[in-house]
C-alpha cells in the first residue's frame, strides 16, 4: 500500500519548521520560569530535538523519506561539523585521560557483536517466525543494524551490500535502529545529569575528566574573541572548504576502489560517505596541530554544534513512532541487543572502576556514531564534546569489521533456530 502523501512536501517550509522547533527547544531550555526548568530537569533538550520532528512525520505532516534535507545535513553539516569539532581537539590534555576510554568503547563493539547473534537466538527459540520475513532471511537485514551500532552510516551501508538485504527488510531495520538507539541515548543523556551518583556506584575516579573540562574551559575562554563576520567567514570557509575537498577526494577514490580493488567493497571503502567522513576528520585533526586551531577562539566548535543539531532534526523526520506495531518481534530483538551492549559495559566499567562518562561517550560512539557521540559528551560539560568526535570516528574505523563479524554470527545463530 503506498503511503499518503505529507501534508508540506516542500523542503523550505519543513527546513523552517525543523528550524522553528530547535529554537523553540533552545530557547525554552534556557528559560529561568520554574516550569521550563523543571520540565527540561526530567526531559533532555537534545531528545525533544529527535522526538518533535519525529511527531511531525509520524502524523504524515512532514515526510523524511521524500525529504532530502537529510541528504543534505548529512552530506554537508556533518562533515563540517566533524572538521569543526576535530580542530579544536587537545590532544596533550585528551592523553590524560587513559586507557580507560578506548576500553569502554570497545567492550562497547563487543556488546554489539555478542548482543546481536544472542538476541536472535533468545526471540527465535520462542517465536521461530521471527527468523524469516516475508520469505526473506532476517538475520541479513540484523547485520545492516551492526554497521549502524558499531560505525554508522557508511558501514550500515557496506552491510547491506555485502549481505544483501531487500530495500523492504532494510527499512523495517532502519525502524528498529533509530527507534532503540534513540531510547538509549535518551537514558543516557537523562544519566548524565545523575553521573556522580553512577559513579560513586560504579566506584569509579572521574577527577581526569574533571580536570581535562577545566583546562578546555580555560583554554577556550581565555582565547575566545568577540564573533564577527570576518570571523564567522573564516569559520565557515574552513569547515565547508575541507567539506569540498573531502567531496573531491571521496569521488576520486570510492571509483578507484571499486574498479581496481572491488574486493574491499565489504570494508567500505567503495562507499564515498565512508571516505567523506574519513578524510574530513582526518583534515580537522591534522589542523588541531597547526595553528588554524586558533579558529576555536572564533566559536569554531560552537557553529559545529549547530551543524550537529540540524542533522538531528532531520534524522528525526525519518522516524515513524507508529513502527513499532509494525513488526514487533523485530524490536524485541533490537531491546535485548542493545541490553546485552549495556551490560557488557557494565561489567567492564565495574571492573576497571570507569567513570559513567566513559560509560556514555563508549556506548554512544558505537551505537549512535559522529552525529550524536559528541552531543552525549557534551551532555556532560560542551567542553567535552571533543573526547566524542575521537571515539566516534574510531567507530567508523572498525565498524565495518565488527559488523562483519556479527554479520557471520547472525547467519549461524538462523541456522540454528531455522
Amino acid at each position: 500500500m503506498e503511503h499518503p502523501t505529507a501534508l508540506i512536501t516542500n523542503d523550505a517550509v519543513v527546513l523552517g519548521i525543523l528550524m522553528t522547533i530547535l529554537g523553540f527547544i533552545f530557547i525554552t531550555s534556557s528559560s529561568e520560569k520554574p516550569f521550563f526548568k523543571k520540565f527540561y530537569s526530567i526531559i533532555p533538550s537534545v531528545l525533544l530535538c529527535y522526538f518533535i520532528p519525529a511527531l511531525f512525520n509520524t502524523f504524515n505532516i512532514i515526510s523524511g523519506e521524500t525529504s532530502n534535507l537529510y541528504n543534505i545535513a548529512s552530506r554537508y553539516l556533518l562533515p563540517a561539523s566533524l572538521v569543526l569539532l576535530t580542530l579544536s581537539i587537545n590532544f596533550v590534555a585528551l592523553k590524560k585521560l587513559g586507557s580507560k576510554a578506548i576500553i569502554m568503547f570497545f567492550a562497547g563493539t563487543l556488546g554489539v557483536i555478542i548482543g546481536g547473534p544472542l538476541a536472535l537466538y533468545i526471540v527465535g527459540s520462542f517465536f521461530p517466525e521471527v527468523a524469516l520475513s516475508n520469505g526473506e532471511e532476517v538475520w541479513k537485514g540484523l547485520s545492516t543494524i551492526a554497521g549502524s551500532w558499531i560505525g554508522g552510516g557508511a558501514n550500515q551501508t557496506a552491510m547491506l551490500e555485502v549481505f544483501g538485504a531487500s530495500k523492504s527488510m532494510f527499512a523495517q531495520m532502519i525502524a528498529v535502529d533509530v527507534l532503540v538507539a534513540n531510547l538509549w541515548m535518551g537514558f543516557l543523556l537523562y544519566g548524565a545529569q545523575k553521573s556522580d551518583k553512577i559513579d560513586k556506584w560504579l566506584k569509579a575516579d572521574n577527577a581526569a575528566i574533571a580536570e581535562l573540562e577545566q583546562k578546555l574551559e580555560e583554554e577556550q575562554a581565555g582565547k575566545r574573541t568577540p564573533l564577527t563576520t570576518n570571523n564567522l567567514m573564516i569559520v565557515l570557509m574552513v569547515a565547508f572548504g575541507l567539506t569540498g575537498i573531502g567531496h573531491f577526494l571521496a569521488d576520486i577514490l570510492a571509483p578507484f576502489f571499486k574498479e581496481n580493488y572491488p574486493a574491499l567493497e565489504k570494508y567500505s571503502f567503495t562507499n564515498e560517505f565512508f571516505w567523506l567522513v574519513i578524510i574530513t576528520t582526518t583534515a580537522g585533526v591534522l589542523l588541531s596541530f597547526t595553528k588554524a586551531r586558533k579558529i576555536e577562539s572564533y566559536g569554531a566548535s560552537k557553529v559545529g554544534t549547530v551543524f550537529l543539531y540540524i542533522l538531528v532534526a532531520t534524522i528525526g523526520t525519518h522516524m515513524n513512532l507508529g513502527a513499532i506495531f509494525d513488526n514487533p518481534l523485530l524490536f524485541l530483538v533490537g531491546i535485548i541487543w542493545i541490553t546485552t551492549h549495556i551490560i557488557v559495559m557494565i561489567i567492564v566499567a565495574k571492573i576497571i572502576k570507569a567513570p559513567f562518562f566513559y560509560v556514555a561517550v563508549g556506548s554512544q560512539a558505537n551505537i549512535g556514531g559522529a552525529a550524536s557521540a559528541p552531543i552525549v559528551a557534551a551532555a556532560f560539560s560542551p567542553f567535552l564534546a571533543p573526547v566524542g568526535v575521537l571515539l566516534a570516528v574510531l567507530g567508523y574505523a572498525v565498524g565495518t569489521y565488527g559488523a562483519y563479524v556479527c554479520g557471520l554470527l547472525l547467519q549461524q545463530i538462523f541456522q540454528i533456530i531455522t
